[in-house]
């Protein structure tokens, strides 16, 4: 039976009003009730709940001026909450200019076939490992092939992304990828094709090979488990026939047109890295249980279309996003790795062009950070527009010292 709500219909009068936030105030007790929620979903939903609210403290701010005063609450700084994405993506993109080459990049897109999402949504850590590591293998031994004439190592950054516009769950794994490779021996840049990086059609086939191995021998290893939804497959015959069945599908990779140069590498990633399932400005409304929200649709054309879910509905999407605890979204591989990229890098860019203007990285404050991205001041005074606010007091955090 649906339940009913008193006061729970939201009609923003503009769409910064309406917030995710605002969907778990209403509707979290419910479906907990009638839903398992695992500690890790409970948690990301109660710090986006009481994200820049008195409860996760903050401080007290003073003009110098003309003495008024305001309260700046913390965020709560949760991968998963659409409030606390910007400042993060900006110190992440600040960071990555000291790792840019002179020379295009290409965009390769892998992703996983649905009929794996049983097994992918209750073994989030083992398969997601699984497909970092099956992209990197392909991708280096495509490299090293002569067919391909690159014959050296490359370096990317790979985004793991879980969902689709509807927010159903949809693996796939956003690859950045510069123009060439570093030959083995570390005296040549080798550049790719202008035009691709290799035949996609190939890259297909040889990631769905590699894919279904590595997830094979996890199973063969006991790295999996199987919920109620999945326990057929704990049988060694069912779950080789669910690998059977999948080799038979054509696997979807696909690649878009390289950018030009790195600073359409900074505007690609500060689109892509750090979204999160659903943005707060995409929700249109709350009411009577019901949330509406835009999506684009990719069969059409994107066009902005609008869809209405059951709040446990829309809720039971969300989460099927939330990854679990020291999971790693963002990764690096060949010369961009943590372990390669110091010596790397640079001795990349002198082989490529050591004369080269490439972006550089930014040494500024937050206030100067917002100032630049938003032409507002935070600093500045918003009673008078002449003072500073200065910070006075700091209030207590009551859910770390609950915690």
């Amino acid at each position: 039976m649906k339940k009913t709500h008193n006061n729970d219909c939201l009609e923003p009068k503009n769409k910064e009003r309406l917030e995710l936030a605002d969907i778990f105030r209403l509707y979290k007790d419910d479906y907990r009730r009638s839903h398992p929620v695992s500690y890790q979903q409970l948690k990301v939903m109660h710090h986006i709940q009481i994200c820049r609210s008195a409860k996760l403290g903050g401080h007290l701010e003073q003009c110098d001026q003309c003495g008024f005063e305001q309260i700046a609450y913390n965020s709560c700084r949760d991968r998963h909450c659409p409030k606390c994405q910007t400042l993060t993506k900006e110190k992440w993109l600040n960071d990555r200019k000291a790792e840019l080459i002179g020379c295009s990049y290409f965009h390769l897109v892998f992703t996983l076939p649905h009929d794996l999402n049983p097994i992918l949504l209750s073994n989030k850590k083992v398969t997601v490992n699984i497909l970092f590591a099956a992209v990197n293998q392909t991708l280096q031994a495509f490299a090293k092939d002569p067919q391909w004439r690159l014959e050296g190592r490359l370096g990317f950054i790979s985004v793991l992304h879980t969902w689709s516009q509807t927010l159903i769950d949809h693996f796939h794994l956003q690859c950045l990828i510069p123009a060439g490779a570093l030959s083995f021996e570390k005296d040549r840049w080798i550049p790719a094709n202008e035009d691709y990086l290799f035949k996609i059609t190939s890259l297909a086939k040889e990631f769905k090979k590699r894919y279904l191995k590595l997830l094979l021998d996890a199973y063969l290893k006991d790295k999996l488990v199987f919920s109620k939804k999945t326990a057929t497959l704990e049988s060694k015959q069912n779950f080789q026939q669910l690998i059977n069945s999948v080799s038979k599908k054509k696997w979807i990779a696909y690649a878009k047109r390289p950018f030009a140069g790195p600073q359409q590498v900074l505007e690609y990633l500060g689109r892509y890295t750090h979204r999160i399932a659903i943005s707060n400005n995409r929700i249109v409304s709350i009411d009577n249980g019901r949330v509406t929200f835009t999506y684009k649709d990719r069969q059409n054309d994107n066009e902005i279309k609008k869809m209405t879910l059951d709040a446990d509905e829309f809720i039971r999407r969300f989460l099927l996003h939330v990854l679990p605890k020291g999971l790693i979204k963002i990764r690096y591989f060949g010369f961009l790795a943590h372990t390669n990229k110091k010596k790397d890098i640079p001795l990349i860019r002198k082989l490529i062009d050591p004369e080269a203007t490439l972006p550089e990285k930014i040494n500024e404050s937050i206030s100067e950070m917002m100032l630049r991205l938003t032409g507002i001041d935070i600093s500045c005074c918003p009673v008078c527009k002449k003072g500073k606010m200065i910070r006075i007091k700091t209030l207590p955090n009551y859910y770390l010292n609950s915690s």
